[in-house]
């Protein structure tokens, strides 16, 4: 990782002009970093989950100079299958900011008017959030659950928790799952989670005797760890619905006859449409999300080159870390 000087961008026809302001940084950026995600091909600019004030706007445009916008990274072609089927959140060519093309962790920035969405009343640090925050909203629209389901969130990182968030919302009775103490500490006196269980060699046995035998309505992975994944196929009640939030390179391989006598609903969850995005905007401003709470680092953007390798050593106390301009 490096910082370098790039020449100014100019917005496009039907583009807004961007200053960057804050970027929030997740599990993907780490994988990248590491060399880890299966998406990803080098150089590339980082940066997804971004919001900045708008430099310019098309004469026509709905925006303003100075509005504050969030941005919707997954940028989908509107042609392909999954874009016909309502679906640009799988589109066959999507590209998404930061991985497919170079992201946001930049000054300034051009993109696509349809991608930017209004933030006004939102702060900064909210504005940078929504993304994330929306790829959690969307998985538990996939899994459409009915009030008083008992959900399994495995993985207290930030999908995890906004998974867990908006299962809440839906008025799901949330369990949340993790490995690390110190996350699930946090989770539960910061972000107001009661049930946490830290994960071990006897997790089946606790949340067998936690629910009567009877498991799970929805079980979320959000760890993007393949073995995790595999074992949460356990966790899900007989009628139950298995969510993969996170991605993974390799295969995965469940037993059949666990798999089937459950009559499992098996469901991925890619990305967020534009009704994920309404959703968090709307529950942030009635401050149903607890947004301070969320960001547990900040640093000026220029220090990344130092200051990721540093969240990566520490993830264990790393919830959100946000770079700012």
């Amino acid at each position: 990782m490096d910082v370098v000087a790039r020449p100014e961008p100019r917005a496009g026809e039907g583009e807004l002009l961007l200053r960057i302001k804050r970027v929030g940084l997740c599990g993907t950026d780490y994988h990248i970093f590491g060399g880890r995600h299966p998406y990803l091909a080098y150089p590339r600019v980082i940066g997804h989950e971004l919001a900045g004030e708008v430099v310019c706007a098309p004469t026509d445009s709905t925006f303003r100079t100075g509005q504050l916008v969030a941005i919707n990274p997954y940028l989908a072609c509107g042609d392909c299958v999954a874009c016909r089927k309502g679906k640009p959140n799988a589109c066959v060519n999507v590209r998404v900011l930061g991985v497919h093309v170079d992201g946001g962790m930049c000054e300034l920035l051009a993109v696509a008017e349809s991608a930017a969405l209004d933030a006004t009343d939102l702060s900064l640090d909210q504005a940078a959030m929504v993304e994330f925050l929306s790829v959690g909203a969307h998985a538990v629209a996939r899994a459409n659950l009915n009030t008083g389901a008992r959900v399994l969130v495995v993985g207290a990182g930030p999908i995890g928790v906004a998974v867990a968030l908006f299962a809440g919302l839906d008025g799901a009775l949330v369990t949340l799952v993790d490995r690390r103490r110190r996350r699930l500490d946090y989770a539960r006196d910061r972000l107001g989670f009661d049930d946490v269980i830290e994960a071990g060699a006897e997790l089946p046995n606790v949340l067998a005797n936690r629910t009567q035998g009877e498991m799970f309505d929805a079980v979320f992975d959000a760890t993007g760890v393949i073995a995790a994944m595999t074992e949460s196929l356990s966790y899900v009640s007989h009628g139950g619905v298995l969510v993969l939030v996170g991605v993974a390179q390799g295969n995965l391989a469940f037993p059949g006859p666990e798999f089937h006598k459950r009559e499992t609903t098996l469901l991925s969850s890619r990305n967020a449409l534009a009704q994920d995005f309404e959703r968090v905007i709307a529950a942030i401003k009635a401050n149903q999300i607890p947004t301070d709470a969320l960001r547990t680092h900040s640093f000026p953007a220029e220090e990344a080159v130092t200051r990721i390798p540093e969240l990566i050593a520490g993830a264990d106390g790393v919830l959100k870390a946000i770079a700012h301009f």
